[in-house]
């Protein structure tokens, strides 16, 4: 029985994967929830967003059947914190499609989602396309809790375009590790 009122965000995540998984239904997970993840919870998203090449009413009904309510464009349970939402594919960080994946186990199933370093990369795109400071300090917040090979970082950074606020990042990063 799952206690939904205080189910992890993480554990949320293995429960929708493998339930939709079970159903024929395979995704991707992406954006801030994996930034929490990976953060080791420094970053609270509030929602799920999963990337999925599946025809929708598939996952519509998938979803009805493990209990989720569907609301506008988005899916919750009841009781549950946190929202289920599904982006429109391909799975990429700025111009480059994501090809390899990641996997995180938990006691509901796995969970297959972007690599620490492709998230890295989704949130710092926020920072460099909309100046959102939180997606930097979301970066941040994976880079500290993960090894994250930051020559990586520079060169998908220099290929779209963001060199500049790839040195800020570079030194707020330096700047939080010294002060940590």
């Amino acid at each position: 029985m799952i206690d939904w009122e205080n189910i992890t965000l993480k554990e949320l995540a293995g429960y929708v994967s493998e339930g939709l998984r079970k159903r024929g239904v395979e995704t991707i997970l992406v954006g801030g929830a994996c930034a929490t993840i990976y953060s080791e919870n420094r970053y609270q998203s509030y929602d799920l967003d999963y990337v999925t090449y599946e025809d929708m009413r598939k996952v519509n009904k998938a979803l009805l059947e493990m209990g989720f309510i569907e609301k506008a464009r988005y899916f919750q349970h009841p009781g549950c914190p946190w929202f289920v939402e599904f982006v429109s594919p391909p799975a990429a960080v700025g111009n480059e499609y994501v090809r390899d994946f990641g996997s995180v186990e938990t006691r509901f199933g796995k969970i297959k989602l972007l690599r620490p370093v492709d998230s890295v990369k989704d949130r710092l795109g926020a920072y460099y396309h909309w100046n959102d400071r939180q997606g930097l300090e979301q970066a941040i917040n994976i880079c500290l809790e993960q090894d994250i090979d930051l020559s990586e970082i520079e060169r998908w950074s220099v290929s779209e375009g963001y060199s500049g606020k790839y040195t800020t990042f570079l030194e707020r990063l330096k700047k939080v590790k010294s002060s940590g």
